[in-house]
């Protein structure tokens, strides 16, 4: 890297916009959405989408209520062309879709492209050529005028090629390629002469893509340069504008949320981003953007997952762990003061009585996208009792008291240490097991028990399995809890005093389960936990305090 690097780039110059409205608006209703997955998005793969893929990607974009669709570059070869056409006479488009394909301006390609859709119901055409310095002077050696006659000449192919096929309803776009690092008076040039041609009107308007086919200059810039064409552009009720961000910079979806501002109607981009060097605009991760504001995109995210399956097998990319929304990471928090909050916020939103969402760190249900709550919160060593206590609950319905939250994290913080690997459920289970002896083979194990006598003087006796001999065991207290205490001090020495007793229903209805804990102070001073569940709420009470004496017996020995 270069100690002073502005010797050899210099920064992108600002747009002469001192009123510019869009930073005061706010984005109200969804834009038209154009998937390019099958065109953009496809010529960045490694290997190219077959047809199957392509059909089974075509059928998902439709599934997700995606109503434009561009479906390829029909002059590119014959895999596009038999492609394309093959949708038009097999009657595999939906009447509520539009499909769209790509051409340079080319009077050969632009005949091949017509003649892919011949039959068509609906089509959008869309024309392009470049319009920056760049490639003026590099790539084509040409002026500013015979730029824009390239434009013009193109226009009129479409216009005849369309009069030619008049069974079938038209529509054009038109992209001044490289907009985002042209001069705006000569992209709205360009424009305007398509226009001449094309004759658009608020009835049948004309797509103008204004891309930042390089992005080069921060998303308010290109907000800036989407304001300015809207303000100048003529017959602004007769043209669709439309943004087509890449993501050079990794403002993409910033790029195109500020467009909407600044008056853009339409958003081109591919699903998770997928596109040549960085990707496009990601229109999963704006139309979610656009969801948690409030306002449906129109588009249909119920099964996250499955979009995520199709893409990636159509693509052979992963989508990344952490991509918003749809990774399969980004509703876990592995951080103990995340998981913390997180468990509070959605005992908090349990017990509301509205749905307004209101959950710290997720900024969306992940049930709106089909996902589940069990891995919102996972374990590993860096999460906290909060975590721990999560999985437990969302896991087996157990709700430990705070202060065994803390005992038993302590547990699973030394595992994931020794591990250095993140912990399951089955892992975390099989732990409180152990540390709470719930396991086979533990000194004392109930076999039954009766309690009698009056209130405020109880009689416990029990039978139970002694280091697997039977022996019966007997004590009095004034409840069931001090008695079966009395009875272990008596019987088998066991000297615990119960500091506190929580229990709970696992689960809901008439058949359910009960879970018992108790905090207890032994003889030398050491706290201890127990617990215990049972479909009676006092035999898991008593199972609890067993599952303390256990920690003593197990010591003793």
């Amino acid at each position: 890297m270069l100690a002073d690097p502005s010797v050899k780039y210099r920064p992108f110059p600002q747009v002469d916009l001192p009123d510019r409205q869009w930073p005061s608006r706010t984005i109200t209703k969804p834009p038209i959405w154009l998937s390019t997955d099958m065109r953009d998005g496809n010529q960045s793969l490694i290997d190219p989408m077959n047809a199957e893929k392509k059909q089974r990607f075509f059928e998902l974009l439709c599934k997700i209520g995606v109503k434009e669709i561009e479906v390829g570059f029909p002059s590119a070869g014959a895999t596009e062309f038999d492609f394309i056409s093959g949708l038009v006479k097999n009657g595999l488009i939906p009447d509520d879709v539009t499909v769209q394909v790509l051409t340079q301006a080319r009077a050969d390609l632009i005949g091949t492209t017509f003649e892919s859709l011949r039959g068509a119901k609906a089509a959008i055409v869309h024309v392009y050529n470049a319009v920056s310095p760049a490639w003026r002077r590099i790539v084509f050696g040409m002026e500013r005028s015979e730029v824009r006659d390239i434009a013009i000449n193109a226009a009129k192919l479409l216009r005849d090629h369309a009069g030619a096929q008049p069974d079938t309803d038209w529509r054009f776009e038109y992209s001044p390629e490289t907009f985002s690092t042209a001069e705006l008076d000569f992209s709205l040039e360009c424009c305007e002469a398509v226009m001449d041609i094309l004759q658009p009107t608020p009835e049948k308007p004309l797509i103008l893509n204004l891309p930042a086919t390089v992005e080069a200059a921060s998303p308010n810039i290109y907000a800036d340069q989407i304001e300015w064409m809207c303000r100048n552009i003529s017959r602004r009720d007769s043209v669709i504008i439309s943004l087509h961000p890449h993501n050079d910079r990794g403002t993409g979806v910033a790029a195109a949320e500020l467009g909407l501002m600044a008056g853009a109607d339409r958003i081109e981009g591919c699903l998770f981003g997928n596109g040549e060097r960085t990707g496009n605009c990601d229109i999963v991760t704006v139309g979610l953007n656009l969801y948690t504001q409030g306002i449906h995109p129109g588009l249909d995210f119920s099964d996250i997952d499955e979009v995520i399956q199709t893409v990636e097998y159509c693509n052979q990319l992963p989508v990344h762990p952490r991509h918003p929304y749809a990774g399969e990471l980004v509703f876990t928090a592995f951080s103990g003061s995340h998981q913390d909050a997180i468990k509070k916020g959605f005992a908090a939103q349990e017990a509301r009585n509205d749905q307004l969402w209101d959950v710290p760190y997720l900024p969306i249900d992940p049930a709106d996208l089909g996902r589940n709550y069990e891995a919102v919160i996972r374990v590993n060593s860096q999460s906290g009792k909060g975590g721990v206590a999560w999985v437990l609950q969302q896991d087996k319905g157990l709700k430990l008291p705070k202060r065994m939250q803390a005992d038993f994290s302590r547990v699973v913080q030394d595992m994931a240490d020794q591990t250095s690997r993140e912990l399951n459920a089955a892992d975390i289970w099989d732990a409180f097991q152990s540390h709470y002896r719930l396991t086979d083979g533990q000194p004392v194990r109930l076999i039954d028990y009766q309690e009698t006598g009056p209130a405020g003087d109880r009689i416990f006796v029990g039978k139970v399995a002694m280091n697997g001999e039977e022996r019966s065991i007997s004590g009095r207290g004034n409840g069931l809890i001090s008695s079966i205490l009395a009875a272990l001090r008596e019987e088998l020495g066991v000297d615990l005093e119960v500091v506190d007793y929580s229990e709970h229903a696992i689960g809901a209805g008439t058949d359910v389960n009960a879970a018992a804990y108790v905090e207890c102070k032994a003889a030398d001073g050491r706290t201890i936990f127990g617990v215990g569940t049972d479909a009676d709420v006092a035999t898991a009470s008593v199972q609890a305090v067993l599952s303390a004496a256990n920690a003593v017996l197990v010591a003793r020995q």
